[in-house]
């Protein structure tokens, strides 16, 4: 009986050293991957960082020497001293010089930017074009450099994910690997671009991976800090923007003003983007009636800002200053009004004539002033319970930003990060949550996802919606010689009936056709010239169709929230 416990003891301490053992060898195998994977991610941060720095040094190098200004953050006070040739010319010949590049290295002339990126992830496992995205770096470079009013956070994400798609590559990365490894460039291309880590890495999950997975989230805050570090080695830990100390809320009683504020921002991010919509609209229509080559599109939009920009320089490049200028208050309710109209005319002209750019810092500027105009009549009307007219324009800096892109969360932490003022969140928070919210029952969630409506990608409802895109019709059928092939008579009389599918089509053609008919399965044909009879490549089972997006919608599930 003495030996018994001996024995129980002895036993249970034989399981937990085999347990031990066992869990050594699971650390040692996977966790030695999961290492390795985060230095893939560290080295794609580092990259992206660099890309990042390069793309924003060279834009100040290329308006240094353009301008001929020392200091390009004053852009627009030194061009007012140019003269009016001068300021019509650049946007000209920038366009021009945008408009071949576009034309020779691109199948549609048109700028690759975030919602391509977001396409990516969601439908090629994480990959994006690389010669197009190429040449939309450089034609973005120029755009920025020669009056183009537009922001450089879109080609900076494009450029970032450039170097995770090489990397997913050469290393032959699964969709779940290459949608991290993207993110992880983005988070380092943001966080660089803005010197904003935190927001960063949210931005990537916010807006590109659209999900908070857990197993994603260090790498990508791996790659957001060395996407700092390079940022921080060339500018220093500098806010990009400093405000006056006076930024508080006077009275809680204030707060009101803030909901009024972010439907105000909401509304106006709504016409920020339609009008980029429209103008694209009108752009197209103007380019088929005048049978104008793709190339010269970017020269027209460019006179126009010229001309534009002769009377109001204020609208050339990014518009830091004039931001600058709103958040400290050194503008009157006039000013604020006018440089916002003109500013959101002048993105729409940018970004319908394709010439390349952002839309996030150009929605900074036109908040920052929306803000402003707001708090200045605000302030003026309810005096003995206002605060600062400055917070007001820092709210609706954030508010316009978050609505634009969809991302309230990583856009309110960049407006802290560009700032550096975290005493006045709650107004901010207020004012992003209320435009967001409104913003987002106009359009389809964000610019970016109601370009991709656009354009049939249809991401804004979910993966339910877009997933069925993903399968070829071709990978799901049965093939004529399967032993549970569909009988060639049975096809043959579906198909003299109009029922039948193309082998190149996706799921989502065949789906409405199974609902609207109530067959079980489409013949897969591939069709002949005229006269010529289709060829039959076997058939599409509603049974096969079902259970490849079932498993689809789980793998994506899985990964969402593992």
């Amino acid at each position: 009986m003495g030996r018994t416990p001996r024995k129980v003891i002895a036993k249970q301490l034989d399981a937990g050293r085999a347990a031990g053992l066992q869990a050594w060898d699971v650390v040692r195998q996977q966790g030695l991957g999961q290492v390795q994977f985060w230095f893939i991610a560290l080295a794609i941060g580092i990259g992206a960082g660099v890309a990042a720095l390069g793309f924003r040094m060279g834009i100040s190098a290329l308006q240094s020497f353009l301008y001929g200004t020392d200091d390009p953050a004053m852009l627009h006070s030194f061009a007012e001293t140019l003269d009016w040739y001068w300021i019509v010319g650049l946007p000209i010949v920038g366009g021009l010089v945008v408009g071949l590049i576009l034309h020779f290295f691109t199948d549609d002339a048109r700028v690759r930017s975030v919602a391509d990126v977001i396409e990516g992830a969601a439908l090629y496992e994480g990959r994006v074009e690389k010669r197009a995205g190429l040449a939309s770096a450089a034609a973005s470079l120029i755009t920025l450099s020669s009056g183009g009013s537009s922001g450089r956070e879109g080609p900076v994400v494009h450029l970032a994910s450039l170097i995770s798609s090489w990397v997913s590559d050469r290393i032959n990365a699964d969709g779940i690997t290459g949608r991290e490894l993207m993110g992880c460039a983005v988070a380092a291309g943001v966080s660089a671009s803005f010197n904003a880590p935190i927001a960063g890495a949210l931005f990537a999950m916010e807006v590109v991976l659209r999900h908070f997975a857990v197993h994603a989230f260090a790498p990508i805050v791996i790659a957001s800090a060395a996407g700092t570090v390079i940022s921080r080695l060339e500018y220093g830990n500098v806010n990009e923007f400093v405000l006056q100390p006076d930024t508080m809320l006077g009275f809680y009683v204030e707060l009101p003003a803030f909901l009024v504020l972010g439907l105000v921002c909401g509304l106006v991010a709504v016409i920020l983007m339609r009008a980029i919509f429209w103008a694209d609209d009108i752009g197209d229509k103007v380019q088929a009636a005048l049978r104008m080559p793709r190339y010269l599109r970017p020269a027209l939009a460019g006179a126009m800002l010229g001309v534009l920009a002769v009377f109001w320089p204020h609208i050339i490049g990014v518009g830091y200053e004039t931001t600058a200028d709103a958040l400290t208050g050194n503008l009157v309710l006039r000013e604020a009004i006018v440089f916002a109209v003109l500013k959101v005319a002048a993105v729409a002209i940018t970004m319908a004539g394709r010439m390349g750019g952002g839309v996030f810092s150009p929605s900074l500027m036109v908040g920052a002033l929306t803000g402003l105009a707001f708090g200045l009549i605000a302030t003026a009307v309810f005096p003995e319970v206002s605060g600062s007219e400055t917070l007001y324009a820092l709210a609706g800096m954030g508010a316009v930003a978050a609505a634009v892109l969809g991302a309230p969360i990583s856009t309110t932490l960049i407006v802290f990060e560009l700032t550096g003022d975290w005493q006045t969140g709650l107004a901010v928070m207020v004012t992003v949550s209320i435009s967001s919210a409104l913003s987002s029952r106009l359009v389809d969630r964000s610019f970016f996802l109601t370009q991709l409506e656009r354009r049939n990608i249809h991401l804004a409802a979910g993966p339910q919606a877009y997933l069925l895109g993903t399968f070829r019709v071709a990978r799901v059928m049965r093939k004529m010689d399967d032993p549970r092939a569909a009988k060639e008579d049975a096809c043959w009389e579906l198909i003299e009936e109009g029922l039948y599918v193309d082998g190149n089509a996706t799921l989502d053609s065949a789906m409405p056709i199974f609902e609207r008919s109530g067959v079980a399965f489409l013949p897969v044909v591939t069709l002949g010239g005229e006269g010529d009879p289709p060829e039959l490549w076997g058939a599409l089972f509603q049974v096969d169709a079902l259970q490849a997006f079932n498993r689809a919608l789980a793998a994506r599930a899985a990964e969402e929230h593992s």
